[in-house]
């Protein structure tokens, strides 16, 4: 199972993502931690595919769907946080549910086209 926890960022005091990942990631701060601050810019496409990730899986149910229609183990999707492609099937996931989409969007804080940008732009 993927860990995630929330926090403050002490630099800006925006919400933070906490993964338990040992390998780099591009926000990575240090150590097994991927630290990810929740409001990157909306052209950050590996940022908000990252939040898109941390709201999917934030629900038990919706994290289950992900992984059955994607094919996905949890395996595969931890170890894919910086693959491109991974990143991607977790936004089509979102993309091919307009109810999804809206609901992240809304819960992000960004648009729905925001999502559908990031993914078209980690190609």
């Amino acid at each position: 199972m993927i860990l995630f926890v929330t926090g403050l960022c002490l630099t800006c005091s925006r919400r933070l993502l906490f993964c338990e990942r040992p390998e780099p990631l591009p926000y990575a701060l240090s150590g097994d931690k991927a630290i990810i601050c929740l409001n990157p810019s909306p052209s950050d496409s590996y940022a908000v595919a990252l939040q898109a990730i941390g709201w999917v899986l934030s629900d038990q149910q919706r994290a289950e769907r992900l992984l059955a229609l994607t094919g996905m183990t949890p395996d595969m999707l931890r170890n894919g946080l910086s693959d491109p492609a991974i990143l991607g099937a977790v936004l089509d996931f979102l993309s091919n549910n307009e109810a999804d989409l809206v609901a992240a969007a809304s819960a992000l804080d960004i648009s729905p086209q925001a999502l559908i940008a990031a993914r078209e732009n980690l190609t």
